[in-house]
């Protein structure tokens, strides 16, 4: 059976994150064959960018640290080789014979014309469809500052989806007062879809010595933390727009991933949950289907039902 997303085929409603091993073809290669339906790309900007000075990355977790993990915080910067070196690496995964998922191109920029010299800098590699990443929260002049004012969100969406012939997803910023507006505008541009939400600001401060814990001292909040605030806005999303959603954040397990489809998601996004389990995709998938037989409910009545119990 195949799955649409927003007019990409996929062969499951499993598709890894950007940001999270879509650094090389190798790597993106290694998670279809370990399930995912399909695969984003790491953001890609017009120039190199080396990002944000380490610590970039750190786990949190209960009890000050000795108990569960309930998040991640990063502070990456969108370091990134530009579109030019990038296409060899979309270009190994569609090389590949046994390989046969959607790549999603992931992009960035600055303004309108940086937007569109990516997207069209990436078609020569035939991705399936591109994500405008408008929600990044810890590059300064990229990602939320462009995603938090509607009127760009939809001049980008709109010049980047007149520039290509492909589907076009906008990955919102929950870090704003109304989602809603944002995914409306996005809508308005001509967007295919909209995916629901890059990661939360969040910051962490080392209590012995004062210092934030962050090279660029604060940054994004992702993982099972922030799953309640991803559903939200996917429910409220779907309630309002008329383009699919598609969801992300905190998923771990198959039942997050029943719970973001009946918010309104017609497929997920799993990104933090792939550093403790890289077969994570099969292993969710497989979950939801038992609980779909179990239940005897097809693929299309979990989506959304949660709007339909009122």
């Amino acid at each position: 059976m195949v799955y649409l997303a927003a007019g990409v085929p996929l062969k499951n409603p499993t598709i890894l994150a950007a940001g999270v091993l879509g650094t090389t073809g190798a790597s993106m290669a290694r998670m279809i064959q370990n399930g995912a339906g399909g695969v984003v790309t790491k953001s890609i900007g017009p120039i190199p960018v080396y990002g944000h000075a380490n610590p970039s990355m750190i786990t949190l977790a209960a009890d000050g640290g000795k108990g569960q993990v309930y998040g991640y915080l990063n502070a990456m910067g969108l370091p990134n080789p530009s579109y030019d070196a990038f296409r060899q690496e979309i270009d190994f995964v569609k090389s590949k014979e046994k390989v046969h998922a959607p790549v999603i191109a992931s992009i960035f920029g600055g303004d309108v014309k940086d937007f569109v010299a990516v997207a069209e800098g990436l078609i020569p590699s035939k991705p399936d469809a591109f994500e405008l990443n408008v929600s990044c929260p810890h590059a300064k002049g990229y990602g939320a500052d462009i995603g938090s004012q509607p009127c760009q969100v939809e001049e980008i969406t709109a010049a980047v989806k007149n520039a290509v012939g492909i589907p076009v997803w906008v990955k919102l910023t929950p870090n704003v007062a109304n989602i809603k507006e944002i995914g409306l505008a996005a809508q308005a541009g001509g967007a295919d879809a909209v995916v629901a939400i890059n990661t939360v600001r969040g910051m962490a401060i080392d209590i012995h010595s004062g210092w934030p814990v962050l090279g660029n001292r604060s940054g994004g909040l992702s993982g099972p933390a922030v799953k309640p605030v991803a559903v939200k806005c996917v429910y409220d999303l779907y309630d309002t727009l008329e383009i699919p959603v598609i969801g992300v954040g905190g998923i771990s397990c198959w039942e997050d991933m029943v719970e973001m489809m009946m918010a309104g998601a017609s497929a997920v996004q799993i990104g933090s949950a792939v550093y403790a389990n890289d077969n994570i995709f099969a292993d969710v998938w497989a979950g939801v289907q038992q609980f779909m037989k179990e239940n005897g409910f097809a693929f299309d009545e979990l989506i959304g039902m949660a709007h339909r119990r009122k």
